[in-house]
């Protein structure tokens, strides 16, 4: 049986319209894998709550990250090997800049995530790792300002 899991996941995008993604390398056999910020709630946490959060751990940013953009159920294997159904809200967080600051990770984060990069559209759909969520480019297009559009 698969275990519940709550998640907030952010799209962080920059002011040259690119997003940050962090490389997992599991270490357990399964290929490495880049993903969006975001992680589980933690008890009596809301989802705005725990994007805002996980934002600050991951990147460093201490941000409002804004309305629910989307939301989506995914199964999936976490990196501590839990079978999840994971029930997931998004945000997008728009900035001009930012250097991300590490210092916010767990243990297991420092361990598994040791790189991150600024993925431009063109860098999404060609780099040779898989990418999550695999729709990120439409989720990308989807939820643009409209002044950007």
């Amino acid at each position: 049986m698969r275990t519940p899991r709550p998640a907030a996941r952010i799209l962080l995008v920059d002011g040259a319209g690119r997003v940050l993604l962090f490389r997992f390398t599991p270490g357990d056999g399964r290929a490495p894998f880049w993903c969006t910020p975001g992680g589980a709630l933690d008890p009596g946490e809301t989802y705005p709550q725990a994007a805002r959060r996980e934002l600050r751990e991951e990147v460093g940013i201490d941000h409002d990250c804004g309305p629910e953009i989307a939301r989506r159920t995914v199964d999936f294997l976490t990196i501590e090997r839990v079978e999840v159904t994971a029930d997931e809200r998004w945000f997008r967080v728009d900035i001009d800049a930012c250097d991300v600051d590490p210092s916010g990770h767990t243990p297991l984060e420092r361990r598994v995530m040791q790189t991150w990069r600024w993925f431009t559209r063109a860098d999404l759909a060609t780099d040779s790792d898989p990418i999550y969520p695999a729709d990120i480019l439409e989720l990308l297009a989807a939820t643009e300002p409209a002044d950007a559009r």
